[in-house]
């Protein structure tokens, strides 16, 4: 068992968490707040915060947080979740980061368009993951990272050219892996770790057997994906 992999997939499945930062109002205190958020290429959260938001005043004066993941409807005590525990910075995100942050969530172009909403990168101190009952790890962050990759320089093209060209194969994923067959199907991103489709109204989460680096193993590791899934 790979704890840091089986870490980091299991952060990139969530689209929201409890952001936790120190309060700058009420000294010492923590103050707990719910945040969209997607991984990138590092594995690291990505936000879009408002500079009006407590979280982002706090974050300002102290950048030491923490974000904690869980399953929706899971036992509170016996279900998997993550606390990553880092500093929250501003990310100057690229074209890239930025489109892939705004695949998953559309509805944010209107928030950057106010022009007071800026990108914050967690950057992972250490982890605190727990599958469930009993499976308690602490990850340090140098297990966490995941494999050199250049994922970040291929991803808008492999998103194209699935969504223009591979909609069949991505309701072949649906009906194979997750037993859905929906009306409508797009990719939203891929990475080392896996790919995320939004299937209707879901957004779901399909992890490779084995990290990916570049493009060609990309499309190697999607092929024996839907090469099983067809069999």
């Amino acid at each position: 068992m790979n704890n840091a992999r089986d870490a980091r997939c299991y952060l990139r499945r969530h689209l929201h968490g409890v952001l936790s930062t120190i309060s700058r109002k009420l000294v010492g205190y923590p103050f707990g707040s719910v945040v969209p958020c997607v991984t990138d290429h590092a594995a690291r959260p990505l936000i879009l915060i408002s500079e009006l938001a407590e979280h982002t005043k706090n974050i300002t004066a102290d950048p030491r947080v923490s974000l904690l993941v869980r399953d929706d409807g899971a036992d509170a005590q016996e279900g998997a979740r993550l606390t990553l525990i880092g500093d929250a910075l501003p990310a100057f995100a690229d074209r890239p980061m930025q489109a892939r942050y705004l695949r998953y969530f559309p509805a944010a172009e209107r928030l950057l368009a106010l022009g007071d909403f800026s990108f914050f990168n967690i950057e992972p101190t250490t982890l605190r993951y727990i599958g469930g009952f009993g499976a308690i790890h602490w990850v340090p962050s140098s297990d966490y990272a995941p494999p050199s990759n250049t994922l970040a320089e291929s991803e808008a093209d492999i998103v194209a050219h699935m969504n223009a060209d591979h909609t069949a194969v991505l309701r072949t994923c649906c009906r194979h892996f997750r037993q859905l067959a929906p009306a409508t199907v797009t990719m939203l991103g891929i990475d080392c770790d896996g790919f995320d489709l939004r299937a209707d109204a879901r957004v779901l989460r399909f992890d490779f057997a084995q990290p990916i680096v570049d493009a060609y193993t990309a499309r190697a590791t999607l092929k024996a994906m839907v090469d099983e899934a067809r069999a």
